[in-house]
């Protein structure tokens, strides 16, 4: 009887377990707090690394875009910037953004603590991590615009107000419960929070501080190519890919939950756009150079992936594919022809970094309401004008003063030698006969 009872029971045990779990598949998923606790802080630290790489990413593209006699300053510059972004952060900026009152303008100039409860949904450490690589990402817009002519100390002056102070007060606005979440205003992973604040701040800067020497004739062309060179494109190429990589952390993290089926099918899709508009962008760009310009320009190709990522960083997730693919290769053309803007204007941006993050991420706002229903199209005109106005009057006004006070650009001797020579010491790529 025990044996016969045992050969029914271990099939029958099978069976009923089989059926659990088909009819589980079909239920709504649910986890206890502390399993959802553990998986959305495991989300914000894996993302949070993989924007940190971004760092990596951001010293290679500017370390290839730059002549060969700046290369180890745009290193030290971008090492310096994160360290100085993370310190600021902690110290000012994290509580200045999310210590701000419902519909209110700015938080307080507090460091930040660890409060950390299950009830939140996740470790605070975890968000203030992933916070502040968004942070750093900021700043490092901005260094290779300026490059080859900006001191390097007054260049970290302005990095630790603009990570410490004016970003984290413009993250506040939305992210923070501020006066632009109140509104209605909609940035899901921060293509005007993040990448049009870089960008504003960056334009500033390069036209408080002018373009490199020599580098627009009398007429008010370009100069010719050879003196400007990009000392490395492969180096370039590799930034990019890095970049592309850490976007999937940058806009999947923001999902900010993955503790249900949900969450995890909506990181999927998020991953999915984001590597369609980046995809998007470059082909964009690429047949725009082919036709209009006829050669295919592989600089105008990768900054125009960057342009069609920071255009779906605005909304990653409701976007069909096919929209996603069109939103990013609009970007990439605006690239094109925002960095033809910017010759025009004689603007000089070494790394394409004004029309790839400033105008690709204003684009990538203002077309949120296409797609996501919840959103219109005034509030998002509205945080685009707020944002970029405030940033780029307080970034000019402080590139202004610095530049008043303790200097802002090197020597007109000092260029010509080259800002590794003048500013590290340290030589990147020695000459040979």
């Amino acid at each position: 009887m025990t044996k016969l009872l045992k050969k029914i029971s271990a099939p029958l045990i099978s069976l009923i377990f089989l059926l659990n779990m088909s009819s589980a598949g079909n239920a709504e998923t649910t986890v206890s707090p502390e399993v959802g606790f553990i998986f959305n802080t495991l989300l914000f630290l894996i993302c949070g690394f993989l924007v940190m790489f971004m760092a990596a990413g951001f010293a290679m593209l500017e370390s290839g875009m730059v002549t060969s006699k700046s290369v180890s300053v745009i290193c030290a510059k971008n090492i310096g910037l994160f360290s100085i972004a993370g310190i600021m952060f902690w110290l000012v900026g994290y509580n200045l953004a999310y210590g701000i009152d419902p519909g209110g303008y700015i938080g307080k100039f507090i460091p930040w603590a660890d409060g950390s409860k299950i009830g939140t949904g996740y470790a605070d450490g975890s968000d203030w991590y992933f916070q502040m690589v968004f942070c750093a990402t900021t700043v490092s817009i901005v260094s290779g615009t300026m490059a080859e002519r900006i001191k390097l100390w007054p260049f970290f002056t302005f990095a630790a107000i603009l990570s410490g102070i004016i970003y984290p007060i413009v993250m506040g606005w939305q992210w923070g419960g501020g006066w632009l979440a109140e509104l209605g205003f909609s940035d899901f992973a921060g293509s005007t929070l993040v990448h049009s604040t870089g960008g504003a701040a960056a334009l500033a800067g390069a036209m408080i501080i002018g373009p490199r020497l020599g580098r627009f004739t009398k007429s008010g062309a370009p100069a010719p190519l050879k003196p400007f060179a990009a000392s490395s494109i492969p180096l370039v190429t590799i930034g990019v890919f890095i970049l592309w990589l850490g976007w999937f952390g940058f806009n999947g993290g923001s999902q900010l939950a993955m503790g249900t089926a949900a969450d995890a099918i909506a990181v999927s899709k998020i991953f999915i756009n984001t590597f369609l508009a980046g995809a998007g962008g470059v082909l964009g760009a690429a047949t725009i150079t082919r036709l209009h310009f006829g050669k295919t320009d592989v600089v105008q190709m990768l900054n125009g992936c960057i342009g069609g990522l920071v255009a779906i960083t605005a909304e990653p997730l409701l976007p069909s594919p096919l929209a996603a693919i069109l939103i990013g290769a609009v970007g990439g053309l605006i690239v094109v022809y925002g960095t033809k803007l910017l010759f025009s204007l004689q603007i000089d941006d070494v790394v394409g970094a004004i029309p790839a993050h400033l105008f690709a991420g204003i684009w990538g706002t203002l077309i949120v309401p296409a797609t996501n229903t919840g959103a219109n199209f005034s509030s998002q005109l509205i945080g685009v004008l707020s944002v970029n106005i405030f940033v780029f009057i307080v970034a000019y006004i402080l590139f202004s003063i610095i530049k008043a006070t303790i200097g802002l650009r090197l020597s007109k001797e000092g260029e010509i030698k080259g800002t590794d020579v003048t500013e590290t010491g340290v030589i990147a790529y020695a000459i040979r006969d």
